[in-house]
């Protein structure tokens, strides 16, 4: 069993009430759960307006597949043009932890 993590560190545009701030975050937590079966949430920053971090693990059998999913879901976040990534963190945990 291999569980991998990410963790997305955005600055987001000229957003001001924290409602806004929602309306930004919320679609990319969706997305990212509706395309690859992941779990994600925003996981920090929350009462900040301009910051969030997004936090998603996923667990899978084979490394590989796990690998690739972690791969699409840092290039779905940092294509998305309202958001700026400012670092992605990863962590790989396979049986020999």
């Amino acid at each position: 069993m291999y569980v991998g993590t990410l963790s997305f560190d955005l600055l987001l545009g000229d957003v001001q009430p924290l409602k806004e701030k929602r309306s930004v975050v919320r679609p990319i937590v969706a997305e990212l759960q509706r395309k690859y079966a992941v779990s994600a949430a925003e996981v920090e920053h929350m009462n900040l307006h301009r910051r969030a971090v997004v936090g998603l693990a996923l667990v899978s059998g084979d490394a590989g597949h796990l690998s690739d999913v972690l791969d699409r879901c840092e290039r779905l976040v940092a294509g998305r043009p309202e958001v700026e990534l400012l670092s992605v963190r990863r962590r790989f945990h396979g049986d020999d932890d």
